[in-house]
């Protein structure tokens, strides 16, 4: 695992504080900007977290643990992805986090994932988080 890789984003969205954090957690509006993915949980610290759908015509199912989760503030988990090519062990597992913060008249997003296996996961992770934070910005502004 490369520690020294950490990927941070930062977005203002023109919405409440309330509706971002909904759609950082709600799975219907997870599956909206992320690739249809479906995201099961009950969104407690310590729980599992998973995520499951298809992609370019295979099944995956990425999974770990919340945490972090405090109300409209901070959510975190750690996750390893099918995708990955790693054992699924702890120590192959990236962290992401998800911070929130008022910014103006607008809400801030920040997302900061840490723990990448190789470089080409960084990057596919990088424009992967450019185009969901993209779509999430637009579903928030309609």
């Amino acid at each position: 695992m490369n520690q020294k890789l950490i990927l941070k984003k930062n977005i203002s969205i023109q919405a409440p504080l309330s509706k971002v954090w909904n759609a950082m957690i709600d799975p219907e509006v997870i599956k909206l900007y992320l690739y249809g993915t479906q995201a099961i949980s009950d969104w407690k610290v310590g729980s599992p977290i998973v995520f499951t759908g298809v992609w370019e015509n295979q099944t995956y199912r990425d999974h770990g643990t919340i945490l972090k989760f405090e109300k409209e503030k901070v959510f975190q988990y750690d996750y390893w992805s099918t995708f990955s090519g790693i054992p699924d062990i702890p120590e192959n597992y990236s962290v992401i986090t998800m911070e929130l913060g008022l910014d103006g008249t607008s809400t801030s997003l920040t997302l900061t994932q840490e723990n990448f296996p190789t470089e080409t996961s960084y990057e596919h992770s990088n424009s992967g988080w450019d185009h969901s934070l993209k779509i999430l910005k637009e579903i928030l502004e309609k």
